[in-house]
């Protein structure tokens, strides 16, 4: 199976119908339409879901989801998982609280070493999948745990309140309209984009998800490539981490953890990344992440209860699913008759 990028269309024989639009137009051209009409829902529901308020919050959520789902749509693309996404997360925003109200160090410095903490815990994930064979799945699920359990132990589990003001204020401030959170997660984005569309590195890490047996058989270090993913994805776990606790103005043990976990999948997965690997798309994710943070605040102006809130979250992932197969059937069987 060769590698894909879903950011590209689909072939077409009908798409001048709204069936066709969705089947064989662009991979995101489903989820605009989508997102249009929420959008529209929610309004006439509820017009305070348009308030300049609400627009604001949901812009600095949708932010922190993009970039979370970044952290797993770079595993994804392997065809592996990461589990341990959230407890990577929570793990970097008491390292960041730590290192800049304990240790009293520069804020950019704080940021580095925050990022490489990421990282680091991402290459000890990278590194027991690559030197036990054992799936990623349960290697992630048991680090989760043991990433937790290690940074609950080391805090007792007491935020840490007393970070620089002008950290707490990049997370409020916006630049015109744009929240900056925002802005950062765009040029984060953007070099995710140009790493899978324009590199060598990123098509080995698709070709990785593709078929792994084929392209070690035509030298690709997959090892190699697995831990990199993992580092990557730890990095942009902390990157994550960092920018909510900018938002929070705190380092809190309870933010992250386990509430990143089904955003983590719902944003990549709703954007067309494919579960099994070899497909990626990062305009997706950032759909994605905005489909999800709709939903939330919508239901939240609505004040609907946050069961129904995993209930549609739960609905939209595996409508995601199905409907992606059908796409990749529909596209293979159309790459069939014209061959």
């Amino acid at each position: 199976m060769a590698p894909i990028d879903n950011d590209s269309p689909v072939p077409d024989t009908g798409r001048h119908s709204l069936l066709g639009l969705l089947t064989r137009g662009p991979a995101q051209l489903g989820l605009l339409i989508v997102l249009l009409i929420l959008w529209a829902v929610f309004t006439s529901l509820a017009p305070g879901f348009l308030s300049r308020f609400n627009l604001n919050s949901m812009g600095r959520s949708v932010a922190i989801d993009v970039v979370v789902g970044f952290a797993q749509m770079v595993v994804l693309a392997t065809g592996g998982m990461n589990l341990s996404v959230g407890a990577i997360g929570v793990c970097c925003v008491m390292a960041a609280g730590y290192l800049m109200q304990m240790a009293g160090l520069p804020i950019p410095v704080a940021i580095l070493l925050t990022l490489a903490f990421g990282g680091l815990l991402g290459a000890l994930n990278g590194l027991a999948i690559v030197k036990t064979g054992v799936n990623s799945f349960i290697v992630t699920l048991a680090s989760a745990s043991l990433f937790s359990g290690g940074m609950l132990i080391f805090t007792k589990g007491v935020p840490l309140n007393g970070l620089p003001a002008t950290f707490g204020a990049f997370g409020r401030s916006s630049i015109g309209p744009v929240p900056s959170l925002a802005i950062v997660a765009l040029v984060i984005g953007a070099t995710l984009y140009i790493l899978f569309k324009h590199t060598v590195l990123g098509r080995q890490v698709l070709a990785v998800g593709a078929n792994a047996r084929t392209a070690e058989m035509s030298g690709i270090p997959v090892g190699r490539i697995t831990i990199l993913v993992h580092v990557l994805s730890g990095v942009l776990a902390g990157a994550a981490a960092l920018m909510l606790t900018s938002r929070l103005s705190a380092a809190m043990p309870a933010v992250a953890g386990d509430d990143w976990l089904l955003p983590s999948f719902l944003a990549p997965v709703i954007g067309g990344t494919a579960l099994a690997g070899g497909m990626v798309s990062v305009i997706g994710t950032v759909l994605g992440a905005l489909l999800v943070a709709t939903i939330r605040s919508g239901l939240l102006v609505l004040q609907v209860g946050n069961f129904w809130l995993q209930l549609f979250l739960g609905i939209f992932l595996l409508s995601a699913i199905l409907f992606e197969r059908y796409r990749t059937r529909l596209a293979i069987r159309e790459q069939t008759r014209r061959a």
